[in-house]
């Protein structure tokens, strides 16, 4: 899978999973839209990858329609085109049910866990089906196929974003563009193996081996899947 030439949005890219998709796809050519909530991680994720063209990077919240619109826009004046969304946009945060403090969760994790995907896919649209021609992927997880205890309202977030992936690819099959999610397992990073110090994290999914499933997802060679949510959660 080559990239040369195709313009790839990372939304999340200073982030663990989304500085690995970075990484995946600088070295496979790609023209790079590094996308995130502050400037300095994303210059500094910039600086660090080895690429035909510099990447662009634009911090812009998210969460917000107009931050969308805007991170499309700069990507679309700088190479011309969006070829593919990679979204890696997203928290984990857990409560139980009994006590209020799930609740307390719902504005922050279905707004920055879905309603970021659902503005996102509306932001870059526009130009994919102007040219027929479209690749997207959100990053779901596989706690939205079935929730545990403590993730009532993480499950549902992510159980939402599974519906909108598989909307937005019922929506626009006749136009060239596939929506597909992954879904990661535990993955390996610093923060989970500091959050989690008595659990074994051979057993996690590490960010690169995602980072390749979804650089397969964003390529030509994979026009003919849409609507899939594929879970991803081996060792790596």
């Amino acid at each position: 899978m080559q990239f040369d030439g195709q313009s790839v949005i990372i939304a999340g890219a200073a982030g663990n999973l989304g500085s690995a998709v970075a990484r995946e796809l600088a070295a496979r050519g790609a023209d790079l839209t590094l996308a995130g909530a502050t400037q300095a991680p994303l210059e500094a994720l910039a600086a660090s990858l080895t690429t035909k063209t510099a990447p662009l990077t634009v911090a812009a919240d998210a969460r917000t329609k107009e931050g969308c619109e805007r991170i499309a826009a700069a990507a679309t004046d700088r190479f011309g085109r969006i070829d593919a969304l990679a979204n890696t946009v997203g928290t984990f945060r857990t409560a139980p049910i009994a006590g209020g403090a799930a609740g307390d969760l719902w504005s922050e994790l279905m707004t920055l866990n879905t309603l970021s995907a659902l503005h996102l896919s509306a932001a870059v649209i526009p130009a994919m089906k102007a040219r027929g021609y479209g690749r997207i992927v959100h990053t779901s997880a596989g706690a939205g196929l079935k929730a545990f205890a403590g993730a009532s309202i993480y499950a549902a977030s992510k159980a939402a974003l599974m519906r909108i992936t598989e909307a937005l690819a019922e929506e626009h099959a006749r136009d060239g563009v596939t929506a597909n999610c992954v879904l990661p397992g535990t993955i390996d990073t610093p923060q989970n193996r500091a959050a989690m110090p008595k659990a074994d994290p051979s057993k996690w999914t590490k960010p690169e081996a995602i980072a390749k499933v979804i650089a397969f997802l964003v390529s030509n060679e994979a026009g003919g899947v849409t609507g899939a949510a594929i879970p991803v959660t081996g060792h790596g």
